[in-house]
């Protein structure tokens, strides 16, 4: 009998697809079977309206659905099917995308609160929600490969799983009270007796810290409107103060917090990242100090659900883990690294198969600045042109590490890992590195990774065997932001404005604040800023003091400094800059936010935390908008500062607020860098201008940046981070790039 061979290709596994085309069958009358594979979703099918069931396919599939392609070609049936079934899964190996961790959806979560057998259960899902990528050990996506493997289902649920008519038709997570994971209360290593939801809410009400297990790892939590609950948790962690997540409700969002239309749909995404949204002040300081942002995210799993419910208050959920570590995920280790953390631990016994932290995002402008549950692993289509485009590993950097593979068209950015010059961090890295080739049956013909001799990306790199590409680190920033718009092999150069804290020139010098002209193959850097001293080298970057220091002594204000910052070591500091120890040229942007902060006192004598000083300006700034910029020095190659140093102390000195002082300083930076990029573009040697690197978290700078650019096309970063943790996606297009067509320079 003839009929069609159809091929499914995308995200189509574990997203309830099999059933949605079984039920498309049965619509249009087609006999036949549908199945999973290594590369998607197979069907073979015959009689009915076998058109109208192909183009069916892709016009409304399920929810968390992703069709690439749907291929069909002529079969041959051996003998005539009845009925259309649902066959077992085929092979081994992963051609196939695999679907993210999704929160839970409206049908489980008025299940977990109605009478019934699943009413309370912490691990209920479906099809169109709860763990995957966090549970996943192999492919197929069948429940034997994953971390459910050791329940095996009641018959309760191997009726809805064998329905497919039910949304749990092949849900693999499936689970109920009668044969799923459990969940306990651990106080003192003991298990308590009774509800754990309200064993925790209890111990959460009276101030305690609870550590909880979710979809990639513990998280620590406490009552985010208790002031001292907060502060011990700051105290035991050791994190004085750089912001906490929250976790709310939706309907308590308005106690704190003014999210808009477009945070509130972005935190009801699938994905439920982390979503920084306007405060209102109602929480204590000490959540998220001198920012005018939380970071928010609506409860994600069942069990969240149910622990929010029974606080009735928002609840302060960030990692579980000591400072600098991965995040904790077994409970044994919990138990290690966070009883001096917590009061009580929320256990069960469902293992996580890979870490991941929550994603981190904004959404007005669109902008991830962490990628991780809930997006990974996703991918992204290559550009036009790089359709023969070889099997590529890329490595990243040396901070918010993060690994990239390209293949079949298509490449994975991977979660992110964390600073890598932490032994733990460094072994997820490795163990990622392992996991991603296994997982997705990866074989790279190139490695790429960054310039940096001394970054462990980059001498990883080296020991893999492969042909290694190095590319510039401001490059591949260039080349992400690109790749990430689409934008084609042979699409022609554009400017790309790369504002970040650091990386290695080809010049030997650190590069921070530049504009370059190239495409993927190559570029050419064309403006930068005047570069400065970084005196004690990664010291600059944790002493913003240090920064101000070199720019304040080049502007000849160094008496302003010995006023500023008495009791910094200036001397020895200028000593050690005259003298060239350990104080590298450097023309990064991120040292020169440093700089402004401190002459504005904001932690000029040390930052906690990576960032704090550039947040804190930021935030500053946001309250005295519609400031006219401070002027640069410009002149053919170079943007000097000095002036803008001048400017400000002379306003410091007529007592003008800070808030007006740090608008301008953003607006001023803003115009001079896109007044350099125009240029380029008014002279035809450019077609659009690219946005990247760190500093372009900062929402203020990029709106500023692309009202300056008026009507010039403007490439920025929307679904992954302009900071390092895009990194490795340019990396691997550049060297896929030079490996199709190698540029001409060589």
């Amino acid at each position: 009998m003839q009929g069609l061979e159809i091929r499914v290709r995308g995200q189509v596994q574990g997203v309830g697809f099999r059933p949605f085309v079984w039920q498309l069958a049965q619509a249009h009358g087609v006999r036949g079977m549908v199945c999973n594979d290594a590369h998607g979703v197979l069907i073979h099918a015959t009689g009915g309206d076998l058109p109208a069931f192909q183009a069916a396919l892709s016009d409304r599939p399920p929810a968390l659905a992703r069709v690439d392609a749907v291929e069909a070609r002529p079969y041959t049936f051996d003998a005539a099917p009845e009925g259309f079934a649902i066959a077992p899964s085929r092979g081994q190996g992963a051609e196939t995308r695999v679907t993210p961790d999704a929160a839970t959806c409206p049908a489980c979560l008025a299940e977990i609160r109605a009478p019934g057998r699943r009413q309370g259960y912490a691990f209920t899902n479906c099809t169109h929600c709860g763990p995957r990528f966090t549970i996943l050990q192999r492919l197929p996506y069948d429940r034997g490969q994953t971390t459910m493997a050791p329940f095996a289902m009641c018959d309760a649920c191997r009726a809805e799983y064998e329905n497919p008519a039910d949304r749990r038709f092949h849900a693999q997570p499936i689970a109920c009270p009668a044969c799923g994971p459990r969940l306990w209360l651990e106080v003192d290593a003991a298990e308590q007796r009774g509800d754990p939801i309200a064993g925790a809410a209890q111990v959460l009400a009276s101030g305690g810290i609870v550590a909880i297990k979710g979809l990639g790892g513990f998280h620590l939590a406490c009552d985010a409107t208790n002031e001292a609950a907060v502060k011990t948790l700051r105290t035991r962690k050791r994190r004085p103060a750089k912001p906490f997540a929250l976790m709310a409700r939706a309907d308590d969002l308005p106690d704190f917090c003014a999210p808009t239309p477009a945070d509130l749909a972005l935190m009801r995404d699938a994905a439920a990242p982390i979503v920084l949204v306007r405060g209102t002040g109602a929480l204590p300081d000490a959540v998220a100090p001198g920012m005018n942002r939380l970071g928010v995210m609506l409860p994600y799993t069942p069990l969240h659900h149910l622990l929010l419910d029974a606080v009735e208050r928002p609840l302060v959920m960030t990692s579980g883990n000591l400072s600098g570590e991965p995040q904790v995920i077994g409970n044994a280790e919990a138990r290690e690294k966070l009883s001096a953390f917590a009061d009580a631990f929320v256990m069960h016994d469902r293992a996580i198969a890979r870490r991941l932290d929550d994603s981190v995002e904004r959404a007005e402008p669109p902008m991830v600045l962490r990628r991780a549950r809930g997006r990974v692993p996703g991918t992204l289509p290559l550009p036009p042109g790089f359709e023969d485009a070889p099997q590529i590993v890329a490595y990243g950097g040396q901070m918010k590490a993060a690994i990239c593979l390209i293949k079949n068209g298509q490449a994975l950015l991977g979660h992110h890992l964390g600073e890598l010059d932490e032994a733990l961090t460094w072994e997820a890295f490795v163990q990622a590195d392992r996991d991603y080739a296994a997982l997705f049956d990866h074989r790279p013909e190139i490695a790429a990774c960054d310039l940096h001799p001394d970054f462990r990306a980059t001498q990883h790199a080296q020991t893999t065997g492969l042909s290694v590409a190095r590319v510039q680190h401001h490059h591949a920033h260039l080349a992400a932001c690109l790749g990430e718009n689409g934008w084609p092999l042979d699409g022609g150069p554009v400017a790309g404005i790369i504002l970040d804290g650091s990386g290695l020139g080809p010049d030997g010098t650190v590069w921070g604040g530049e504009v370059l002209l190239g495409d993927y193959r190559d570029f050419t850097r064309c403006a930068s800023l005047t570069p400065a001293p970084l005196i004690g080298g990664d010291r600059a970057q944790a002493d913003p003091w240090r920064n101000a220091l070199v720019r304040l002594d080049a502007a000849g204000l160094g008496d302003a400094a010995e006023r500023l910052f008495p009791d910094a070591p200036l001397a020895l500091a200028r000593q050690a800059a005259a003298a060239g120890l350990n104080a590298p040229l450097s023309s990064s942007a991120g040292r020169l936010f440093d700089a402004v902060a401190a002459c504005l006192g904001l932690c000029p004598m040390g930052q906690s935390f990576e960032g704090e000083a550039a947040m804190r300006l930021e935030a500053l700034a946001e309250q005295a908008l519609g400031e006219t910029g401070y002027g640069f020095a410009v002149t053919q190659r170079e943007l000097d500062p000095a002036p803008v140093f001048r400017a400000i102390l002379a306003d410091l000195d007529d007592g003008t607020a800070p808030a007006r002082i740090a608008a301008r300083f953003h607006a001023g930076l803003a115009q001079t860098f896109a007044d350099a990029a125009r240029k380029l573009v008014e002279r035809r040697e450019a077609r659009a201008v690219a946005l990247s690197g760190g500093c372009f978290q900062n929402a203020l700078l990029l709106e500023q940046v692309t009202a300056a650019l008026g009507d010039i096309p403007v490439l920025t970063h929307r679904l992954t981070p302009a900071n390092d943790g895009g990194l490795a996606l340019g990396q691997a297009l550049v060297a896929a790039a030079r490996h199709i067509a190698p540029p001409e320079s060589g």
